[in-house]
C-alpha cells in the first residue's frame, strides 16, 4: 500500500516559498521534490484556491506564498488539498445485514474518528512559521556523521 505524501510534499514546497525572494517555478519545485512540474502545478493550483499561494506567468514567473505563515495551519493546507484520507482502514462492507460486522464497523468508525479528531486538533496548532522556525533551527545544528544538507543556505 503506498502512502499519501502530497501534505508532506506541499508543506516541503511551502517552506521553500516561504524562504524565496522571487517568484519560483514549477520546475525548481518539482526539482526539490524529485517530481515532475505538471503535478507539481496540479497539487499546486488547489492550494492557489484556497488562497495559500499566488502565481505569475511568463519569464520570471512560478509560485508565491500569499497566506501568513504565523496564521497559516498545517489543518489549512490539509484542507486545501481536499482533507485527504488520513487512515488506511476501512470497513468490508459499508452497510452489512451480520451484527457481528455492524459491531465491528461501529468501533472501528468510532475510534478512526476520534483519531482522526486529535489529528486535526493538533494540526490546528502548528503553524507554518513554527514548521520554518524548527526547519531553520535545524540548520544551524552541526551534524554528527557527514551528510549532505541539500537545504542549506
Amino acid at each position: 500500500m503506498s502512502l499519501d505524501s502530497r501534505l508532506s510534499s506541499v508543506l516541503h514546497l511551502l517552506l521553500h516559498l516561504m524562504d524565496a525572494q522571487t517568484a519560483t517555478p514549477s520546475e525548481r519545485l518539482a526539482s526539490a521534490l524529485n517530481s515532475n512540474p505538471v503535478v507539481v502545478r496540479r497539487t499546486m493550483a488547489g492550494l492557489r484556491s484556497a488562497g495559500l499561494v499566488t502565481s505569475e506567468k511568463g519569464h520570471g514567473g512560478g509560485w508565491r506564498l500569499a497566506c501568513d505563515p504565523a496564521q497559516t495551519t498545517l489543518l489549512d493546507v490539509y484542507r486545501a488539498l481536499g482533507s485527504p484520507t488520513l487512515f488506511a482502514l476501512g470497513n468490508r462492507s459499508h452497510s452489512p445485514t451480520c451484527l457481528i460486522e455492524q459491531a465491528v464497523n461501529t468501533t472501528l468508525n468510532d475510534t478512526l474518528a476520534d483519531a482522526e479528531s486529535l489529528i486535526t486538533a493538533r494540526l490546528q496548532t502548528l503553524t507554518l512559521a513554527a514548521l520554518a522556525s524548527d526547519f531553520h533551527a535545524r540548520l544551524h545544528v552541526p551534524l554528527c556523521a557527514p551528510q549532505e544538507n541539500t537545504h542549506a543556505l
